[in-house]
């Protein structure tokens, strides 16, 4: 006797549906995907208890008549696939023909559709995936369907919803995900009769994007364009100082779709490269177009994962759009024409700073070929006071003058230090505190960035080669960017399986192990599962050399060295955050000062 047996339908559509309808969330995205894909422009979406009691969706779409309505109902019935082509250049959000027949198996279902040019629509209700009756409806063009007693037939999968106020929290973020990819449309939102949420519908995506992310962000986004030949990528960027401590403030849309790829968030991630601290994310709208056929939406039964024919294509534009998207809104709060003041060293003083030594050491590295900042002056004469404590240095009152007396535009003003470890500004918006490691560590990491793009990397050979073992798909990514680390200064061998032998190290990295370094980057790339440039690689490499190169917290400076090290931070590219993400500087405006104090009236 066989063991094997045909699955009774009812069972195999219990099955069908559990892949697609994971919880009432799930219901409210495939019902707000039809219609979208029927060219609606208002949306209205009714919950109550959270979706466990009802859901109902209604648009003014183009609507369906009686036959249509019918097969809609019935598994894998769409009217958006023709040929197996089209499986691989979709172009609507819906395609599979398993939404509505897999919701109305966990559900008490109703669907009620009219087209325009029709006097009534059809009604058509199924319990538990039986049909009960057909009727003609008396409605407006468009389309309502309303799911009741979800998984009422399923106890099981009914046990694991959560409670009312969660449930619902992700049908509202499901709404608005929607409605980001699709700013034209008007959503509204509906809980117990009461209306949640509503999105009016705007010509402008940015108005979207602040009606849905709040007005929190509103003043710090930056828009990002750049194209690729048939590849386009738009949306807006927070600047880093607005962050979340989960990577849900990331939407990612591909042809107006919803998605929740992980080259596309890696993409961000590599553009927010060393403006975000660890443990912190990026908030952003990026819209990825792209022509259908490149890429692949049916690789998940919820369509929330795709596969692109081009990833690293793809990674690279996104990555380069962020970028320049938030250079673009990195200005230095104080005059870029600060310049250092020629001085003559007081009687007895002839050495270089401390800190510019280190600058003298990068370049008798081999690094001479860098643009870096003019010889600086030696030290001027600071008078400190003697009975300030450990924590302080207080200035002259002639040392309280400008930065340079020879630049009437420079606007910033030392005033002392801070534990030895913060300078203290004052600048015309106010106060003004700078982390000196973090600033260093910035002028350091540029002036290695610019070394490894424009000359070649001397190398330190080791006395002792290191060994290094990785996985099978670590070491397929090693070899091949074996000859962009030998251009940064490596010398890396294979050594037999997944062993290889590192010989010589960049001559900048010398006192830093290498192991963690290239275990980490190719980590990196096998796990986003792309073939990553060098430049992952190469800030890796240049982010661990600048902090363990820069100047540290502790360290008392002199007002000269204090003003140099501004003066360099101004020059940089990005002088707002050091290489890991964390500020250089943060300001009070006067105006708090003046509400702390009691002066405002």
């Amino acid at each position: 006797m066989t063991e094997i047996r045909i699955l009774p339908e009812v069972i195999s559509n219990k099955i069908a549906a559990g892949e697609v309808v994971e919880r009432p969330a799930s219901v409210v995205k495939e019902l707000l995907e039809n219609a979208l894909d029927a060219d609606a422009r208002k949306i209205r979406v009714e919950i109550e208890k959270g979706g466990r009691a009802l859901i109902r969706v209604v648009d003014d779409g183009h609507g369906m008549g009686k036959d249509d309505t019918l097969l809609a109902i019935e598994r894998y019935a769409t009217s958006k696939i023709h040929h197996d082509d089209d499986l691989f250049a979709i172009k609507t959000l819906g395609f599979r023909g398993e939404a509505l027949p897999s919701i109305a198996a966990v559900s008490k279902f109703t669907l009620e559709s009219r087209p325009a040019d029709v006097e009534s629509g059809t009604r058509v209700e199924i319990h538990g995936g039986k049909l009960v009756h057909i009727k003609a409806a008396g409605m407006p063009p468009g389309t309502m369907v309303t799911v009741r007693q979800l998984f009422y037939n399923t106890p099981a999968r009914r046990k694991f919803l959560k409670t009312i106020n969660t449930e619902m929290g992700h049908i509202a973020d499901t709404v608005a995900h929607m409605s980001l990819g699709r700013p034209e449309v008007q959503f509204r939102l509906i809980h117990n009769r009461r209306v949640v949420k509503e999105w009016p519908a705007v010509k402008e995506p940015l108005v979207r994007v602040i009606q849905v992310l709040g007005n929190a962000v509103k003043g710090k986004l930056q828009p990002l364009g750049a194209s690729d030949g048939d590849m386009t990528v738009t949306g807006h960027v927070a600047l880093p100082e607005i962050s979340r401590s989960t990577a849900r403030g990331v939407y990612t849309y591909v042809n107006g779709r919803f998605v929740k790829d992980k080259v596309l968030r890696h993409a961000v991630y590599e553009g927010f490269s060393g403006r975000l601290m660890k443990g912190t994310y990026p908030v952003g709208v990026i819209r990825f177009k792209l022509p259908a056929d490149g890429v692949d939406v049916n690789v998940h039964p919820t369509k929330h994962e795709v596969r692109f024919r081009q990833p690293k294509r793809v990674h690279d534009l996104i990555t380069v759009a962020v970028t320049a998207a938030l250079k673009a809104g990195e200005k230095p709060i104080w005059s870029t024409r600060l310049q250092a003041e020629e001085t003559t060293p007081p009687k007895g003083v002839s050495e270089t700073p401390a800190i510019f030594k280190r600058v003298a050491k990068t370049i008798k590295t081999g690094l001479d070929r860098i643009d870096l900042p003019p010889t600086e002056p030696p030290l001027n004469s600071y008078r400190l006071n003697p009975h300030a404590d450990q924590t302080h240095i207080s200035p002259t009152a002639a040392e309280q003058t400008s930065l340079t007396e020879a630049d009437p535009g420079v606007d910033l003003r030392i005033i002392g230090q801070l534990r030895n470890t913060y300078i203290v500004c004052e600048s015309p918006k106010g106060l003004l505190l700078l982390d000196q490691h973090a600033a260093h560590e910035r002028i350091r990491y540029e002036v290695f960035k610019k070394g490894v793009d424009g000359a070649k990397i001397p190398r330190q050979q080791l006395l002792m080669p290191e060994t290094i073992e990785l996985s099978f798909t670590e070491t397929e990514i090693l070899i091949q960017i074996l000859s962009d680390l030998n251009r940064m200064g490596y010398e890396i061998e294979p050594f037999g399986g997944n062993t290889f032998i590192i010989k010589s190290v960049p001559a900048i990295l010398g006192q830093v192990a290498t192991e963690p370094i290239i275990k980490t980057m190719v980590e990196k790339m096998a796990q986003v599962g792309i073939a990553t440039n060098k430049d992952a690689a190469v800030n890796e490499m240049i982010t661990t050399a600048a902090c363990h190169e820069a100047l540290r917290a502790k360290e008392r400076l002199h007002n000269e060295e204090m003003r140099q090290l501004i003066a360099q931070l101004m020059r940089c590219d990005t002088p707002a955050h050091c290489p890991h993400g964390r500020p250089t500087w943060i300001q009070w405006p006067i105006s708090k000062l003046e509400k702390d104090f009691g002066r405002v009236v």
